[in-house]
């Protein structure tokens, strides 16, 4: 059984660097660009940029740069993840689904 915090929810993909608030800091985020179908996993074990992405057609590979990071934030309203600016991810316009879990 999960014991902590989840948050869920949709942006919109600029090719820059996205902050996402959430209130709590992640331990696993999951992000899929609904246009290609492109998906991107980062946890706590992970380095800050990195992440495994499964692209459409199947392929999946341990990207280290441009993924998923933590987000420090200003104050704990605003931390949260860093969505990179991977070229498969991140699309300018495009809808991102993401999920988020962190523990107590």
């Amino acid at each position: 059984m999960f014991k902590g915090h989840f948050a869920s929810g949709s942006i919109t993909g600029t090719g820059a660097a996205i902050n996402v608030p959430l209130g709590f800091a992640p331990t696993l985020v999951r992000i899929r660009n609904r246009t290609s179908r492109d998906e991107l996993t980062w946890d706590s074990a992970m380095t800050a940029g990195h992440g495994t992405k499964r692209v459409a057609a199947g392929t999946a590979t341990a990207i280290t740069a441009n993924g998923i990071s933590p987000y420090a934030g200003t104050d704990i309203a605003s931390v949260g993840f860093t969505i990179g600016t991977d070229t498969d991810i991140n699309v300018t316009a495009e809808l991102l689904f993401y999920e988020a879990y962190g523990q107590d």
